[in-house]
Protein backbone atom coordinates (compact mmCIF):
# COMPACT_ATOMS: atom_id res chain seq x y z
CA UNK A 1 0.00 0.00 0.00
CA UNK A 2 1.12 3.68 -0.75
CA UNK A 3 1.03 5.66 2.42
CA UNK A 4 -0.21 9.92 1.65
CA UNK A 5 2.56 10.37 4.16
CA UNK A 6 5.34 8.98 1.83
CA UNK A 7 3.86 11.20 -1.53
CA UNK A 8 3.74 14.36 0.26
CA UNK A 9 7.66 14.03 1.36
CA UNK A 10 8.30 13.21 -2.39
CA UNK A 11 6.45 16.31 -3.50
CA UNK A 12 8.46 18.58 -1.47
CA UNK A 13 11.82 17.73 -2.79
CA UNK A 14 13.88 20.15 -4.11
CA UNK A 15 13.86 17.83 -7.28
CA UNK A 16 10.68 17.10 -7.93
CA UNK A 17 10.56 13.21 -9.60
CA UNK A 18 7.66 13.36 -11.76
CA UNK A 19 7.93 9.34 -12.52
CA UNK A 20 8.06 8.74 -8.79
CA UNK A 21 4.82 11.18 -8.66
CA UNK A 22 2.65 9.80 -10.90
CA UNK A 23 3.20 5.88 -9.71
CA UNK A 24 2.67 6.73 -6.69
CA UNK A 25 -0.68 8.94 -7.10
CA UNK A 26 -1.95 6.27 -9.86
CA UNK A 27 -1.49 3.52 -6.88
CA UNK A 28 -3.88 5.74 -5.08
CA UNK A 29 -6.48 6.46 -7.35
CA UNK A 30 -6.23 2.66 -8.22
CA UNK A 31 -7.14 1.43 -4.77
CA UNK A 32 -9.46 3.80 -3.93
CA UNK A 33 -10.97 2.96 -7.37
CA UNK A 34 -11.00 -0.84 -6.33
CA UNK A 35 -12.93 0.27 -3.25
CA UNK A 36 -15.21 2.20 -4.97
CA UNK A 37 -17.81 -0.56 -6.42
CA UNK A 38 -18.03 -3.91 -5.15
CA UNK A 39 -20.15 -6.58 -7.08
CA UNK A 40 -23.44 -7.67 -6.01
CA UNK A 41 -26.81 -8.37 -7.57
CA UNK A 42 -27.14 -8.17 -10.87
CA UNK A 43 -23.35 -9.25 -10.74
CA UNK A 44 -23.07 -8.75 -14.52
CA UNK A 45 -23.32 -5.20 -14.59
CA UNK A 46 -20.93 -4.51 -11.83
CA UNK A 47 -18.45 -6.93 -13.73
CA UNK A 48 -19.01 -4.72 -16.45
CA UNK A 49 -18.61 -1.50 -14.86
CA UNK A 50 -15.38 -2.85 -12.91
CA UNK A 51 -14.00 -4.24 -16.21
CA UNK A 52 -13.06 -0.82 -17.53
CA UNK A 53 -13.18 1.11 -14.54
CA UNK A 54 -10.05 -0.92 -13.40
CA UNK A 55 -8.26 -1.56 -16.69
CA UNK A 56 -5.60 0.62 -16.01
CA UNK A 57 -4.86 4.00 -18.23
CA UNK A 58 -2.81 6.97 -16.50
CA UNK A 59 -5.29 8.21 -14.40
CA UNK A 60 -4.19 11.98 -15.50
CA UNK A 61 -7.57 12.98 -14.23
CA UNK A 62 -7.71 11.53 -11.24
CA UNK A 63 -4.27 12.97 -10.37
CA UNK A 64 -4.88 16.46 -11.41
CA UNK A 65 -7.66 16.90 -9.43
CA UNK A 66 -5.58 15.43 -6.39
CA UNK A 67 -2.80 17.87 -7.38
CA UNK A 68 -4.93 21.08 -7.60
CA UNK A 69 -6.75 20.64 -4.17
CA UNK A 70 -2.78 20.44 -2.92
CA UNK A 71 -1.98 22.92 -4.57
CA UNK A 72 -4.98 24.90 -3.01
CA UNK A 73 -4.70 23.71 0.51
CA UNK A 74 -6.50 20.68 0.49
CA UNK A 75 -5.91 17.32 0.87
CA UNK A 76 -5.69 13.65 -0.91
CA UNK A 77 -8.27 12.42 1.58
CA UNK A 78 -11.01 15.26 0.62
CA UNK A 79 -10.48 14.95 -3.46
CA UNK A 80 -10.21 11.21 -3.57
CA UNK A 81 -14.07 11.12 -4.59
CA UNK A 82 -13.79 13.43 -6.89
CA UNK A 83 -11.31 12.10 -8.19
CA UNK A 84 -12.38 8.84 -8.60
CA UNK A 85 -16.11 10.08 -9.82
CA UNK A 86 -13.95 11.88 -13.08
CA UNK A 87 -12.22 8.69 -13.57
CA UNK A 88 -16.15 7.05 -13.41
CA UNK A 89 -17.31 9.83 -15.82
CA UNK A 90 -14.31 9.24 -18.18
CA UNK A 91 -14.61 5.60 -18.32
CA UNK A 92 -17.98 5.67 -18.71
CA UNK A 93 -16.77 8.09 -22.11
CA UNK A 94 -14.63 5.62 -23.58
CA UNK A 95 -17.27 2.81 -23.17
CA UNK A 96 -19.53 4.68 -25.18
CA UNK A 97 -16.84 5.92 -27.45
CA UNK A 98 -16.00 2.79 -28.24
CA UNK A 99 -19.27 1.13 -29.42
CA UNK A 100 -20.30 0.54 -33.32
CA UNK A 101 -22.63 3.06 -32.99
CA UNK A 102 -19.94 5.48 -32.09
CA UNK A 103 -16.09 5.19 -32.93
CA UNK A 104 -16.30 1.31 -33.29
CA UNK A 105 -13.00 0.26 -31.59
CA UNK A 106 -12.00 -3.61 -30.31
CA UNK A 107 -9.26 -2.93 -27.80
CA UNK A 108 -9.10 0.00 -24.86
CA UNK A 109 -5.49 0.07 -22.83
CA UNK A 110 -4.25 -3.02 -24.24
CA UNK A 111 -7.84 -4.89 -23.39
CA UNK A 112 -10.81 -5.52 -25.63
CA UNK A 113 -13.59 -3.04 -25.71
CA UNK A 114 -16.03 -3.15 -23.15
CA UNK A 115 -18.23 -4.34 -25.91
CA UNK A 116 -16.29 -7.11 -26.89
CA UNK A 117 -16.17 -8.85 -23.76
CA UNK A 118 -19.90 -8.44 -22.33
CA UNK A 119 -22.18 -7.29 -25.40
CA UNK A 120 -23.24 -4.00 -26.64
CA UNK A 121 -26.10 -4.07 -24.41
CA UNK A 122 -24.63 -4.67 -21.06
CA UNK A 123 -21.68 -1.98 -22.39
CA UNK A 124 -23.83 0.60 -22.52
CA UNK A 125 -25.63 -0.17 -19.10
CA UNK A 126 -22.37 -0.31 -17.76
CA UNK A 127 -21.43 3.17 -19.14
CA UNK A 128 -24.55 4.51 -17.57
CA UNK A 129 -24.05 2.20 -14.10
CA UNK A 130 -20.43 4.55 -13.98
CA UNK A 131 -21.98 8.05 -14.67
CA UNK A 132 -24.76 7.42 -12.35
CA UNK A 133 -23.03 6.17 -9.88
CA UNK A 134 -20.19 9.09 -10.10
CA UNK A 135 -22.39 11.12 -8.55
CA UNK A 136 -23.28 9.07 -5.37
CA UNK A 137 -20.09 8.82 -4.71
CA UNK A 138 -19.40 12.54 -4.70
CA UNK A 139 -22.33 12.89 -2.67
CA UNK A 140 -22.08 10.47 -0.23
CA UNK A 141 -18.42 9.94 0.91
CA UNK A 142 -16.53 13.02 0.04
CA UNK A 143 -15.35 14.30 4.10
CA UNK A 144 -14.12 17.56 5.37
CA UNK A 145 -15.58 19.63 2.81
CA UNK A 146 -18.44 21.98 2.89
CA UNK A 147 -21.76 20.88 1.54
CA UNK A 148 -21.69 23.72 -0.69
CA UNK A 149 -18.61 23.45 -2.32
CA UNK A 150 -19.83 19.64 -2.58
CA UNK A 151 -23.04 21.24 -4.66
CA UNK A 152 -20.83 23.00 -6.87
CA UNK A 153 -18.52 19.91 -7.79
CA UNK A 154 -21.13 17.89 -8.60
CA UNK A 155 -22.56 20.88 -10.72
CA UNK A 156 -19.07 21.17 -11.86
CA UNK A 157 -19.55 17.69 -12.75
CA UNK A 158 -23.18 17.47 -14.61
CA UNK A 159 -22.35 20.43 -16.88
CA UNK A 160 -18.77 18.34 -17.81
CA UNK A 161 -20.29 15.46 -19.01
CA UNK A 162 -23.92 16.91 -20.97
CA UNK A 163 -24.57 19.00 -23.68
CA UNK A 164 -22.35 21.55 -23.00
CA UNK A 165 -19.59 19.20 -22.90
CA UNK A 166 -18.72 15.62 -23.57
CA UNK A 167 -21.85 15.02 -25.33
CA UNK A 168 -21.98 18.29 -27.30
CA UNK A 169 -18.22 17.48 -28.43
CA UNK A 170 -19.09 13.89 -29.19
CA UNK A 171 -22.48 15.25 -31.58
CA UNK A 172 -20.25 17.53 -33.46
CA UNK A 173 -17.37 14.78 -33.75
CA UNK A 174 -19.84 12.44 -35.27
CA UNK A 175 -21.40 15.11 -37.35
CA UNK A 176 -18.14 16.15 -38.70
CA UNK A 177 -16.40 12.79 -39.95
CA UNK A 178 -15.94 12.32 -43.69
CA UNK A 179 -16.14 16.70 -43.90
CA UNK A 180 -12.97 17.62 -45.99
CA UNK A 181 -13.97 21.65 -45.38
CA UNK A 182 -13.75 21.75 -41.15
CA UNK A 183 -12.00 24.76 -40.36
CA UNK A 184 -9.60 24.91 -37.13
CA UNK A 185 -12.41 26.74 -34.83
CA UNK A 186 -15.06 24.02 -34.91
CA UNK A 187 -12.51 21.53 -34.41
CA UNK A 188 -10.99 23.01 -31.44
CA UNK A 189 -14.50 23.68 -30.51
CA UNK A 190 -15.04 19.85 -31.05
CA UNK A 191 -11.97 18.89 -28.62
CA UNK A 192 -12.59 21.82 -26.04
CA UNK A 193 -15.74 19.88 -25.41
CA UNK A 194 -14.90 16.49 -25.77
CA UNK A 195 -11.26 16.05 -24.49
CA UNK A 196 -10.90 19.38 -22.71
CA UNK A 197 -13.74 19.93 -20.34
CA UNK A 198 -12.83 16.80 -18.24
CA UNK A 199 -9.60 17.80 -18.07
CA UNK A 200 -10.98 21.60 -16.97
CA UNK A 201 -13.58 20.20 -14.53
CA UNK A 202 -10.13 17.71 -12.57
CA UNK A 203 -8.75 21.19 -11.93
CA UNK A 204 -12.00 23.12 -11.50
CA UNK A 205 -13.33 20.60 -8.86
CA UNK A 206 -10.12 20.29 -7.00
CA UNK A 207 -9.88 23.80 -6.71
CA UNK A 208 -14.13 24.46 -5.84
CA UNK A 209 -13.02 21.23 -2.70
CA UNK A 210 -10.74 23.97 -0.76
CA UNK A 211 -13.06 27.29 -1.29
CA UNK A 212 -10.15 28.59 -3.73
CA UNK A 213 -10.92 32.12 -4.83
CA UNK A 214 -12.51 33.16 -8.14
CA UNK A 215 -9.48 34.50 -9.00
CA UNK A 216 -7.49 31.10 -8.74
CA UNK A 217 -9.88 28.96 -9.93
CA UNK A 218 -10.10 30.80 -12.92
CA UNK A 219 -6.16 30.82 -13.15
CA UNK A 220 -5.94 27.24 -13.12
CA UNK A 221 -9.35 26.98 -15.39
CA UNK A 222 -6.99 28.66 -17.89
CA UNK A 223 -4.08 26.52 -17.05
CA UNK A 224 -6.47 23.27 -17.45
CA UNK A 225 -8.23 24.58 -20.86
CA UNK A 226 -4.45 24.79 -22.14
CA UNK A 227 -3.67 21.61 -21.41
CA UNK A 228 -6.59 20.38 -22.61
CA UNK A 229 -6.17 21.27 -26.00
CA UNK A 230 -2.25 20.29 -26.37
CA UNK A 231 -3.56 16.75 -25.20
CA UNK A 232 -5.75 16.38 -27.80
CA UNK A 233 -2.90 17.68 -30.74
CA UNK A 234 -0.24 15.24 -28.97
CA UNK A 235 -3.11 12.71 -29.26
CA UNK A 236 -3.63 12.67 -32.79
CA UNK A 237 -0.25 12.74 -33.64
CA UNK A 238 -0.06 9.64 -31.23
CA UNK A 239 -2.87 8.34 -33.96
CA UNK A 240 -0.64 8.78 -36.64
CA UNK A 241 2.92 8.17 -35.40
CA UNK A 242 2.16 5.31 -31.91
CA UNK A 243 1.92 1.65 -32.62
CA UNK A 244 -1.60 -0.10 -31.43
CA UNK A 245 0.79 -1.32 -28.24
CA UNK A 246 1.82 2.02 -27.16
CA UNK A 247 -1.72 3.54 -27.42
CA UNK A 248 -3.54 0.31 -26.24
CA UNK A 249 -5.99 1.03 -28.82
CA UNK A 250 -6.32 0.93 -32.53
CA UNK A 251 -3.74 3.42 -34.17
CA UNK A 252 -4.82 5.74 -37.27
CA UNK A 253 -8.11 5.13 -36.72
CA UNK A 254 -8.98 8.82 -37.24
CA UNK A 255 -7.42 8.65 -40.75
CA UNK A 256 -10.08 5.61 -41.58
CA UNK A 257 -12.83 7.49 -40.03
CA UNK A 258 -12.20 10.67 -41.86
CA UNK A 259 -11.79 12.73 -38.90
CA UNK A 260 -10.51 15.93 -39.24
CA UNK A 261 -7.48 16.16 -37.13
CA UNK A 262 -5.17 18.69 -36.04
CA UNK A 263 -2.07 17.57 -38.33
CA UNK A 264 -4.85 17.33 -41.38
CA UNK A 265 -4.94 21.12 -40.78
CA UNK A 266 -1.87 21.49 -40.05
CA UNK A 267 0.36 18.68 -40.08
CA UNK A 268 2.72 17.27 -37.80
CA UNK A 269 5.38 20.13 -37.41
CA UNK A 270 3.16 22.83 -36.91
CA UNK A 271 0.54 20.91 -34.80
CA UNK A 272 3.56 19.69 -31.99
CA UNK A 273 5.09 23.59 -32.21
CA UNK A 274 0.70 24.55 -31.24
CA UNK A 275 0.86 22.17 -28.58
CA UNK A 276 4.05 22.96 -26.91
CA UNK A 277 3.01 26.68 -27.13
CA UNK A 278 -0.48 25.95 -24.97
CA UNK A 279 1.55 24.26 -22.65
CA UNK A 280 3.98 27.20 -22.18
CA UNK A 281 0.65 29.38 -21.80
CA UNK A 282 -0.51 26.88 -19.30
CA UNK A 283 3.12 26.99 -17.25
CA UNK A 284 2.87 30.82 -17.13
CA UNK A 285 -0.55 30.65 -15.11
CA UNK A 286 1.13 28.90 -12.55
CA UNK A 287 4.34 31.04 -11.46
CA UNK A 288 2.25 33.03 -8.86
CA UNK A 289 2.21 29.45 -6.58
CA UNK A 290 5.75 28.96 -6.69
CA UNK A 291 7.00 25.13 -5.77
CA UNK A 292 3.28 24.32 -4.85
CA UNK A 293 2.89 23.91 -8.56
CA UNK A 294 5.82 21.41 -8.92
CA UNK A 295 3.33 18.28 -9.80
CA UNK A 296 0.79 20.64 -11.90
CA UNK A 297 3.96 22.20 -14.10
CA UNK A 298 5.12 18.67 -14.75
CA UNK A 299 2.25 17.09 -16.39
CA UNK A 300 2.03 19.97 -18.53
CA UNK A 301 5.61 19.31 -19.75
CA UNK A 302 4.66 15.52 -19.91
CA UNK A 303 1.47 16.14 -21.75
CA UNK A 304 4.01 17.06 -25.31
CA UNK A 305 6.84 14.51 -24.40
CA UNK A 306 4.36 11.24 -23.91
CA UNK A 307 4.23 8.43 -26.51
CA UNK A 308 1.22 7.09 -25.97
Amino acid sequence: MVETEEILTETEQSTFNLKSYLQQRKALVEQALDRSISITRPATIYEAMRYSLLAGGKRLRPILCLATCELAGGTIEMAMPTACALEMIHTMSLIHDDLPAMDDDDYRRGKPTNHKVYGEDIAILAGDGLLAYAFEHVALTTKNVAPEKILQVIACLGRTVGAAGLVGGQVLDLESEGKTDLDAETLTFIHTHKTGALLRASVESGAILTGASQTDIARLTSYAQNIGLAFQIIDDILDITATNEQLGKTAGKDIRAQKATYPSLWGLEKSQAQARQLVAEAIAQLKIYGDRAKPLTAIAEFIVTRDR
